[in-house]
């Protein structure tokens, strides 16, 4: 069809391999026209775009990528739509109900060819004013720092980070420190922190410095246009202040409750997102917990250390204050003698000073990390075991990265020449935290994944924090008990793993749903598992969707499994091998399974990682037979002899028999006609059949049919592949020889029970 619309959202030109280049924006349709007729339409569209890399010149945003579409500007695209769709998998993303948040109900794709420019402006002129300073900092910043800088500087500064890497962000994952990628509310604390202090030193009075950090701070959560989260945190800072000149400091509890039933008003459905409940947790966590504590701890010595010669002020003091402030003085006098006491004093001050906030840093951040442990379980499956280490890295980096930065980015306007000096500060300071985040994030510790904790550890883990607020500000045996709650909750979801979810006394199969790919599950009756294949993305696909980390294992995660005792690799194909890398990873597998070892650039990557893993290498060849956990595994290709025509990928890829009793489950993996003719005469009964090569009509041969008599069979296959998979004739072959057919691209994730007599589908339990 084509469409006609304007430009909502503008997209980042992004160069790809072999001088082509891709970019992604929204779409305001106008109207929509297909086989001769024509509808208006007001929706949204993403639209993705192909076509080749074009130079328009050093400095701007589309550096070697093509031309950047513009917001308001209109456009008519010749392309496809198609409706967005889910992994239909438990545990899995709900990219439809993202999207539907932002308005996009359909999503496009066209070459860059079929793009026609139309005359004329739709939209907000207001709006455009902002996009075209947001893309003049944008130019600025890659003017100012080298590329590698500058993703980084964007990252931070206004929360673009989709030139980072997915590599680097995977680090910041890792490490807990991913907050300083996104503009959230230490950002805004940052930038309004330092404006009031600014401020208050040029002597401008507490209200009209306050009213300065808050118009300011809207203005910067207007120009990085990312929506609800930095409004979110600029409202709670508007509160925090305007609650202050109201002589209201102790209050912290109460703006934190009205800014959340503000936000509620204005949005209800807010309290049902990640967004909403980490960004409302973190500050609760850091009044409710870490404020008291510190009141209790750190601050009454800090109040101690001012005025140290002041005699008069230890009256102001509980003695306990008192007994401080003459032990400082009685190490200033000893130190006085060598250095003179008008040095020694403000030192020891200062120096005390600098050190307790210190300690208050490692407090916060230790309350954060024992408060997230629930949530950064639930809904990332990471237990950030050194976020602590590396956040007392990274913050004050990420504020040094900030306010150079800006001050880079400011007079730069004024001149180039001057702006070097901030922006060299800010640039060393983003390479030493990127540095230092990606040292941390490949440790092996950083690396622990761990299975969505179930209903009874999330309502204990909830007790748990709800306790720790309650008790802490109460007397310091019961503070203490609170902590040791929430600390010992925090201990049992990152070391204790949940128990998983699988049916005793049956062989269970389940094709998980990976799209175009294979990725298969085998639980024993005892609860062994075995993972065929993990799905993937070709590189010709433009994708950085990693289908092991985002689909495969959320799915495993969601079924309790925090290890697998086995994976196989049956052939070195992207969509059956591109996903294995992050299972490795995630699930630290006892044995690898492959057969044919082919001269393989992703095999051997994955080879190579097994063995930094640990992981022992099994090679599988026809005629090769275990009993394992009470089932019978039979291998029928590759052939012993499959080196001399290892080309052929599909006909030399691993097929097994799986037996449990007497029912069983044959697995062919891409098998093609040769390896299907050739196995056929050695192939017994099969209760369940995964049908080859996603329905190619290159197999299910009816020989194959004929031998294995399955009466079920799954087709694992991507929902509007561009191969026509699966294929008629197989469905009909199918159909024909009695056999009941389930597809993942129509039925999601599918489950089959073998109890030892009869195979079971899920569906009919």
């Amino acid at each position: 069809m084509v469409i006609t619309g304007h430009v909502v959202k503008e997209g980042n030109p992004k160069p790809e391999p072999h001088g082509s280049a891709q970019e992604r924006f929204d779409l305001g349709l106008e109207q929509i026209s297909s086989a001769g007729q024509t509808a208006e339409s007001h929706s949204k569209v993403r639209v993705s775009v192909y076509g080749k890399a074009v130079h328009e010149g050093p400095g701007s945003p589309a550096d070697e990528s093509m031309p950047a579409f513009r917001y308001g500007e209109r456009l008519r695209i010749a392309t496809r739509l198609y409706p967005p769709r889910n992994f239909r998998n438990p545990g899995a993303f709900d990219y439809q109900g993202f999207l539907a948040d932002e308005g996009i109900v359909a999503l496009a794709s066209a070459k860059l060819d079929s793009i026609e420019r139309l005359p004329g402006f739709a939209g907000s002129r207001i709006e455009r004013r902002r996009i075209r300073l947001y893309r003049s900092i944008i130019s600025r910043i890659r003017l100012l720092w080298p590329a590698r800088q500058a993703a980084l500087i964007d990252a931070l500064l206004i929360g673009e980070n989709e030139f980072v890497g997915r590599e680097l962000l995977t680090d910041f994952q890792r490490t807990g420190t991913y907050h300083v990628l996104v503009i959230s509310g230490l950002k805004v604390a940052i930038l309004a922190m330092f404006i009031f202090w600014v401020l208050r030193r040029m002597r401008v009075r507490d209200f009209a410095a306050s009213v300065a950090a808050i118009v300011l701070t809207m203005v910067y959560a207007t120009l990085t246009g990312v929506g609800v989260p930095v409004w979110r945190a600029a409202l709670m800072l508007a509160l925090y202040l305007t609650a202050r000149l109201l002589y209201r400091d102790r209050s912290v509890l109460n703006t934190i409750g009205a800014a959340a039933i503000a936000l509620l008003m204005v949005d209800p459905a807010a309290i049902s997102g990640a967004s909403f409940q980490l960004s409302f947790l973190c500050v609760l966590i850091i009044a409710a917990i870490g404020s008291p504590l510190l009141d209790r701890s750190t601050r009454p010595l800090i109040a101690a250390l001012r005025n140290l010669p002041a005699i008069g002020y230890d009256f102001a003091l509980s003695p306990r204050l008192v007994q401080f402030r003459l032990d400082v003085r009685m190490i200033a006098g000893r130190l006085g003698r060598l250095f003179g006491k008008r040095l020694v004093i403000p030192a020891l001050s200062r120096g005390g000073h600098l050190l307790l906030l210190g300690c208050e840093f490692l407090v916060i951040s230790l309350v954060l990390q024992a408060g997230f442990a629930l949530p950064m379980a639930y809904y990332f499956h990471r237990a950030t075991l050194i976020a602590l280490p590396a956040n007392v890295l990274a913050v004050p980096l990420t504020e040094i990265v900030i306010l150079g930065a800006m001050l880079a980015l400011g007079v730069s306007y004024i001149s180039i020449a001057a702006s070097r000096i901030p922006a060299l500060a800010a640039g060393t300071a983003a390479e030493a935290m990127a540095g230092s985040v990606h040292w941390m994030g490949a440790l092996r510790i950083s690396d622990a994944r761990i299975p969505t904790p179930g209903p009874v550890l999330i309502l204990l883990g909830s007790a748990a924090l709800l306790l720790a607020m309650l008790l802490v500000r109460r007397r310091a045996v019961l503070a203490l008990a609170g902590v040791l709650a929430l600390v010992g909750s925090t201990l049992w979801i990152c070391f204790v793993p949940p128990r998983p979810q699988f049916r005793a006394g049956a062989l269970e199969v389940t094709a998980i749903d990976v799209g175009q790919g294979d990725s298969i599950l085998l639980v024993s009756p005892s609860g062994k598992t075995l993972l065929l294949d993990a799905g993937g993305v070709p590189s010709w696909m433009h994708s950085e969707l990693d289908i092991g980390e985002d689909v495969v294992s959320p799915y495993l995660w969601s079924r309790g499994f925090h290890q697998l005792d086995a994976v196989a690799v049956s052939h070195a194909h992207a969509d059956h091998i591109g996903g294995m890398s992050a299972i490795l990873a995630n699930f630290h597998p006892k044995e690898l399974w492959i057969g044919v070892d082919t001269p393989n650039p992703e095999l051997t990557k994955l080879l190579n990682q097994a063995k930094d893993l640990r992981v022992p290498v099994v090679r599988k060849e026809a005629g090769d037979g275990v009993d394992a956990g009470g089932l019978n595994f039979r291998v029928f290709a590759p052939a012993r002899d499959a080196r001399s025509h290892t080309w052929r990928l599909n006909d030399d890829c691993l097929v097994m028999r799986v037996g449990f009793g007497s029912t069983s489950v044959l697995l062919e993996g891409d098998a093609e006609k040769e390896a299907e003719r050739r196995m056929a005469g050695e192939l017994p009964p099969s209760g369940l059949l995964k049908v080859a090569h996603h329905g190619s009509a290159t197999s299910t041969l009816p020989e194959l049919l004929s031998a294995v008599q399955p009466r079920f069979a799954v087709i694992s296959v991507g929902a509007r592949n561009v191969y026509g998979h699966p294929r008629r004739e197989v469905l009909e072959r199918l159909e024909r020889s009695g056999v009941l057919t389930a597809r993942t691209d129509l039925d999601g994730a599918t489950t089959f029970y073998l109890d030892g007599k009869t195979v079971i589908p899920a569906a009919l339990r």
